[in-house]
């Protein structure tokens, strides 16, 4: 079995600072991007067929068809001299490119 992704604790308190009410942040792959596939990463509502991920009164979400791509990865939020940003660390990608939010598998 495919483990889920895990959110960081600094993930969900950079949500409960974002105050998105009653939306969630959706973490989902699509094709394109420099690599293959790319992260969408969005305030989104959550749908019937959404992994929902919770803690600190926030929920992240990833749909089913993503979440094969995501098994085992970690949604972080890190803050770096180019900006702020959520981040995924995929033990699936084989390879990224220098944006990081494209990867391949």
């Amino acid at each position: 079995m495919n483990l889920p992704p895990i959110v960081t604790d600094r993930a969900f308190a950079r949500l409960a600072e974002i105050d998105a009410g009653e939306k969630a942040l959706r973490v989902a792959v699509e094709g394109g991007g420099c690599s293959g596939f790319q992260y969408d990463i969005r305030l989104d509502d959550v749908s019937e067929d959404d992994l929902v991920l919770e803690g600190q009164g926030q929920k992240v979400v990833v749909d089913s068809v993503s979440l094969p791509f995501l098994a085992g990865a970690t949604i972080d939020f890190t803050e770096e001299l180019i900006g702020a940003r959520f981040v995924i660390e995929n033990p699936n990608a084989t390879s990224s490119c220098g944006c990081g939010t494209s990867f391949s598998m």
